[in-house]
Parts: C-alpha cells; sequence; structure tokens
C-alpha cells in the first residue's frame, strides 16, 4: 500500500507500519511501499515506536512523506580494548 492511502484511510493517527519497498536518497530512507498492522493510540505512540520490530516503524499520518532520517556518526562510541 502507497504511503497516500494509508494516510486517506488512518487521518491523523499513529500506525504501525511494516516496511515492504524504499528507496535510499542520501541520508534518508524514503518509504514507498507498506503494510499497515493497527492503529497506535496517541498516549501509546513512544512506547509502540521504541517496541517496534525491525522492519516495522511507528508514523503519523499528518506527515505527508514516509521518510527515515539516517544517522552516519553514532551518538555513541564504543572503545575496544
Amino acid at each position: 500500500m502507497k504511503w497516500q492511502q494509508v494516510r486517506e484511510l488512518f487521518p491523523d493517527q499513529f500506525v504501525l507500519l511494516s516496511i515492504l519497498e524504499y528507496r535510499e536518497d542520501e541520508d534518508k530512507k524514503i518509504i514507498t511501499e507498506v503494510a499497515p498492522v493497527r492503529v497506535i493510540p496517541e498516549k501509546d505512540a513512544n512506547k509502540e515506536f521504541f517496541k517496534a520490530e525491525p522492519g516495522n516503524i511507528v508514523y503519523h499520518t499528518s506527515n505527508e512523506e514516509c521518510v527515515i532520517h539516517l544517522r552516519k556518526d553514532p551518538l555513541m562510541r564504543v572503545r575496544r580494548r
């Protein structure tokens, strides 16, 4: 399902999505195909965001595009011994 279709079916809501297709553009992953899993109540969105399995994302349908900003420089560095 295209992101625009998800936005029309679930207006102004958080939705748990399974990512089916995407393309990368520099430091962004632009999601092009998704499968909606379920609507997430606003009060639970933060908790569900951090619980999402790999390949899934919690996203709000007020956004025109479904985009993940990729971090090239991790905030936490691991010191090797």
